[in-house]
């Protein structure tokens, strides 16, 4: 094997990429007329259309033959007409194209990549090249020139071209200074960057292991880690605990950096009722005060918006609906029109659409303005569907702009006498408080959702703290089961499941299981499910109708390996349909996406982590990808904002809450055996209109429906509510 080889080529293809650890295989062309050759290595951030000289050695793979293992490349310009044409017609430069690039380089020759350079007014003579695409192409050189500084720079500490280009956009001059001076600011400013990786490069640009900067950073971390996994605060002790592992330093400088975050008003350290100290981003501690004080004052208040329900004759009321109600149903209908604030909630079948229907009506009726929300797309297309009523979702409904201010809060609220809210299990604790403050005084709320499904993907439980023992809050919850409901499987089955009962599996004509014990044998049926036995059976679309829910991303059944798959079975590569490649995705036309960060920047009232949406487009001129969003709203990503998207064939449990399908497809082995808990089950299968497929073992569905739960979220909604803090 030879050292120290020089290999330069045009990249040509890549064929496989891993973000994470940059490890890419690609097919390149030196240009000599002979065939592709595979390189492997540390090629992230390079483009195909890109000429390269990589520096590296020769091998050979038994299966694959000869490769070049590539330690380290560089990007040339290319120098003949013919590399000048392909790099200019790759898509690397926004706004050129084969097309146009063929007339840039016909026209003027070897001097082409000069001219675009140095003299890029002179672009203008090409045929049918006006100044508008003169001036972008012109400014998508100049930035890619200094992205690649950057780029060459972050090289050595290992950071993925999408995220330098993220450092450049944030921070444009400034970005080498600021990854020098203060890179842990990287993990606040620069979404995709967390701690780990900002300590990497803290590491490579001198920062010591034990300066305070550093496990200042920890600390913020540590809790920001917290909050994404539902906690509002950590218990001091156990921050302290998590931040020396993580940080690996003595628990006295912890101890001593902790003390002075708070002194600099970094974070917020609360002792609580049971005598423990919290700790709190000082975000969610605000949020938290906020809400408790919003909806106390909602509940104080002497003015009524729904003034005429005060009086009204309820028999008459009631029999005006058309429908007779069940006890605990008219129940509700009288809670909400006549208490400021109100809960219903309920498991399905037990009737809180029709309940929701009713009160909604006798509303209007009485000429009052309405308005409904929810949190997702698909949960406010649903509303609007059972009441006849526009619904939205809470972000259009307050307007959020960039940055995450709504339009409407406690000084501009909304203009409505009931505001509906569904699926309020969804809500976490940020969402819920700017939702609450925009209600105005007088208007009545009324948070409808099911308790029993999962909490917030967002930190925070805050049904369930409305709800707690002691609460103000008054609520109804409705547990019979109607008739019509109980000839349904999905429904019996989610009932028997939250009740710590195995479901029904045999007899059923909308609830069966495929049983499967081994997690690679899982995630072959459920393929084979998804897209050949339901449409044959049932007649459903695949994409569309069928949603596939798994326990956890990891692993041969879990979402981020089903996805990989089931794009293979339903949407494959086709000659002649653009595809884009991110990290080790590919986006094509017609993939099922979901986003995973809340973007406050796209679309018209921003886009947020759990939107779902089908890919309309790839142009590769222009370097976008447009997705067209479950609210019915076209969004275009940049190709450098590809990591924001993640396929949506399969998707995790957790990030179904709010959203409803035709049939859904659980693939539930013992693989996921931490994960299996009874409202993650539950909130699955109530996920499903009319039919439930289970792949896996009957091992872990006991598993599942045995586990009531890990214990409560790190909250204090409860105690602010019911003013024990």
């Amino acid at each position: 094997m030879a050292e120290g080889a020089v290999l330069e080529a045009v990249l040509e293809r890549i064929t496989f990429a891993n973000e994470e650890t940059g490890y890419t295989v690609a097919r390149v062309d030196t240009g000599r007329g002979a065939d592709l050759i595979t390189v492997v290595g540390a090629l992230l951030g390079a483009q195909p259309g890109e000429s390269i000289r990589m520096r590296g050695r020769w091998g050979s793979h038994p299966q694959y033959g000869k490769q070049f293992h590539v330690d380290d490349y560089t990007t040339v310009l290319p120098a003949t007409i013919q590399g000048i044409r392909r790099y200019l017609g790759s898509g690397l430069i926004k706004g050129i194209g084969p097309v146009l690039a063929d007339r840039i380089v016909t026209h003027f020759g070897v001097d082409a990549l000069d001219v675009i350079e140095q003299h890029p007014e002179r672009l203008v003579e090409v045929p049918k090249l006006g100044p508008k695409r003169t001036k972008m192409i012109a400014a998508a050189w100049e930035e890619q020139k200094a992205i690649k500084e950057v780029m060459v720079f972050l090289q050595g500490v290992g950071v993925s071209t999408s995220l330098a280009v993220r450092i450049y956009k944030q921070y444009a001059d400034r970005s080498i200074d600021v990854v020098r001076e203060e890179p842990y600011r990287l993990a606040t400013d620069v979404w995709g960057i967390g701690f780990r990786t900002a300590d990497v490069i803290a590491k490579a640009v001198g920062i010591p292991h034990d300066s305070p900067q550093r496990i200042k950073a920890g600390l913020q971390f540590t809790l920001s880690e917290a909050t994404g996994g539902g906690n509002c605060f950590l218990p001091e002790n156990e921050l302290i605990g998590d931040a020396i592992r993580i940080l690996q330093v003595d628990a006295g400088l912890v101890i001593d950096c902790l003390a002075e975050l708070v002194d600099e008003e970094g974070v917020v350290r609360e002792i609580q009722p049971d005598g423990e100290a919290a700790v709190y981003l000082i975000p969610f501690h605000r949020a938290e005060i906020s809400l408790a004080t919003q909806l106390r004052r909602l509940l104080a208040t002497d003015d009524d918006r729904l003034p005429a329900f005060a009086s009204v004759d309820w028999t008459k009321a009631l029999r005006w609906l058309g429908a007779e109600l069940e006890g605990k149903q008219e129940a509700a209908v009288r809670l909400a029109l006549t208490n400021k604030v109100a809960v219903l909630t309920g498991g399905p079948g037990c009737g809180k659409s029709f309940t929701v229907r009713s009160i909604v009506r006798l509303a209007l009726a009485k000429g009052a303005k309405v308005v409904l929300a929810a949190p997702t797309g698909r949960a406010a297309k649903r509303l609007a569907e059972l009441t006849g009523h526009a619904a939205s979702t809470v972000h259009r409904l307050l307007e959020l702009k960039p940055g995450g201010d709504a339009a409407y809060d406690r000084d501009r609220p909304l203009d409505a006498d009931l505001v509906v809210v569904d699926e309020a299990s969804m809500l976490d604790l940020l969402l819920a408080n700017k939702l609450v403050k925009a209600v105005p005084p007088g208007a009545h709320l009324l948070l409808v959702g099911d308790v029993d499904q999962l909490p917030s993907v967002g930190a925070g439980e805050v049904l369930r703290d409305v709800l707690a023992t002691g609460s103000p809050v008054p609520n109804v919850r409705l547990t019979h089961v109607f008739r019509q409901a109980q000839q349904s499987g999905v429904v019996t089955n989610a009932h028997r499941i939250n009740a710590g009962e195995p479901p029904v599996v045999q007899g059923l004509a909308d609830f069966f299981l495929f049983p499967v014990e081994d997690a690679e044998e899982a995630a072959e049926v459920t393929v084979d499910v998804v897209a050949r036995r339901i449409p044959r059976k049932f007649g459903l679309d695949p994409r569309k109708d069928v949603q596939v829910l798994a326990p956890m991303h990891r692993g041969a059944a879990g979402a981020g390996g089903l996805n990989a798959v089931l794009q293979e079975a339903l949407t494959p590569a086709r000659e002649g349909l653009p595809e884009r490649r991110f990290g080790g995705r590919v986006f094509r036309v017609g993939d099922k996406v979901t986003q995973i960060r809340n973007n406050y920047d796209k679309g018209a009232n921003g886009v947020f982590n759990g939107t779902l949406g089908v890919v309309t487009g790839i142009d590769s001129v222009e370097q976008r990808v447009t997705v067209r969003t479950d609210e019915d709203e076209d969004v275009d990503y940049e190709f450098g904002e590809l990591d924001e998207l993640t396929h949506a064939y399969a998707m995790t449990i957790h990030r179904s809450q709010g959203s409803e399908y035709p049939c859904v497809v659980i693939p539930i082995t013992t693989s996921a055996w931490m994960m299996l808990q009874r409202n993650l089950l539950y909130t699955a299968v109530t996920r499903a209109k009319k039919l439930v497929v289970l792949v896996g073992s009957r091992k872990a569905i006991g598993q599942a429906v045995r586990t009531v739960g890990a214990g409560r979220r790190h909250t204090a909604l409860d105690h602010r509510l019911t003013g024990t803090l």
